[in-house]
């Protein structure tokens, strides 16, 4: 029972736990990449921008765009949701359109080709 109290520590006692050997991690023997890649990935640093600079991405949009990004992102989800799907009925009206049109401009022949 001796060596249940010694295992429990209180608050007091926590210093009996700290170790201050350095691992050498340098071995893939000894410590084989449990995913192959990610060390590699994981010493790349990825350019933290600073405050008040933007990000490359957002150089190309313009005042419109980021209107658009700040309204999809205050909406709910079931907001998102209604948003996407009327853009999906949008999309599908524009093909019924265009294959109208299409099919139109064939048979009054001002899409015949040249030669």
């Amino acid at each position: 029972m001796s060596t249940m109290s010694n295992s429990t520590s209180s608050a007091d006692g926590d210093d009996d736990l700290l170790s201050f050997e350095k691992l050498d991690r340098s071995s893939p023997d000894l410590w084989p990449e449990q995913i192959p890649g990610v060390s590699e990935f994981a010493s790349l640093k990825s350019p933290v921008p600073r405050p008040g600079t933007s990000p490359k991405w957002m150089a190309e949009l313009e005042n419109e765009d980021i209107g658009l990004l700040q309204e999809f992102g205050s909406l709910t989800t079931s907001q998102l949701m209604e948003k996407i799907k009327g853009l999906q009925n949008l999309a599908y009206q524009l093909g019924l359109d265009e294959a109208r049109e299409m099919t139109r401009g064939k048979f009054l022949n001002i899409l015949q080709k040249k030669f």
